[in-house]
Parts: structure tokens; sequence; C-alpha cells
């Protein structure tokens, strides 16, 4: 299993993202945000994510990369755990938003157990349904 985030996995079209804020679900884990839906069949058990920060918090675009390269790199090593709860849950597979809500950038390991935490929120919301 490759643990890479590569083009195909990521989250590009306008149309799914409007749909994604007009009708998707929401699991939160301060800072991150995860909006989703799992309604819209693509490939089984396929994941399509993508990852936004605020323009309103962090006006300076180095400092709004910064952080989307640390959210990215998080999702990247959670990625096994991703797709096993995916493959378990979420039949048509998921199509996501990662939103970083915060007020300052985030260190690594804070944003790597705040991952972790989401995705742990993510499956047993996904379970009690």
């Amino acid at each position: 299993m490759s643990l890479s985030y590569n083009k195909g996995e990521k989250l590009k079209q306008k149309k799914i993202i409007d749909r994604l804020f007009s009708s998707g679900e929401s699991v939160n884990q301060y800072p991150l945000r995860l909006v989703y839906i799992t309604d819209t069949p693509i490939n089984e058990g396929a994941i399509k994510i993508a990852v936004s920060v605020s323009k309103r918090h962090f006006k300076k675009a180095v400092e709004r990369n910064k952080i989307k390269r640390l959210i990215r790199e998080a999702y990247r090593l959670h990625k096994p755990d991703v797709e096993a709860i995916v493959k378990t849950q979420c039949n048509n597979g998921i199509f996501g938003m990662i939103l970083y809500n915060g007020d300052e950038i985030p260190n690594f390991e804070h944003l790597h157990k705040c991952m972790s935490n989401l995705w742990l929120k993510f499956e047993s919301k996904k379970k009690s349904l």
C-alpha cells in the first residue's frame, strides 16, 4: 500500500466542492474540520480529498501553503487507516475537504494527533448511522 497523495486522489471538481458545502456532513476536531459526502458513487472505496486554509486568518500565502503542506503530510501518513475506514463504512467511497480553523500556525505533532482523532470521529459517526 502506497503512502503517496497523488493527483488522482485530489478533489478538484468545482461542482463536487460546491455540493460538499451545500449538502455535505461534517466532523470537527479542532483545529481541523472534515466536510464530506459519501452518497455519490465513485470507484468502490475511492477517496478524493482537498485541503483548505482560510485567507481570513492567514493573509500571507506563504503561511497558508505551509499549513496545507502540514495537513497533506498528516493525511498521507494516516492514509492506510483512512482507506480501511472508508472500505468498511462507505461503500461508494468519499469526497471530502479538510479545513483548517485555527488562528495560528500549528506544529506537525499537534496536527498529526488532530488528524488521527478526526478520522476516529468520522469512523464513529459512520458506525452510528
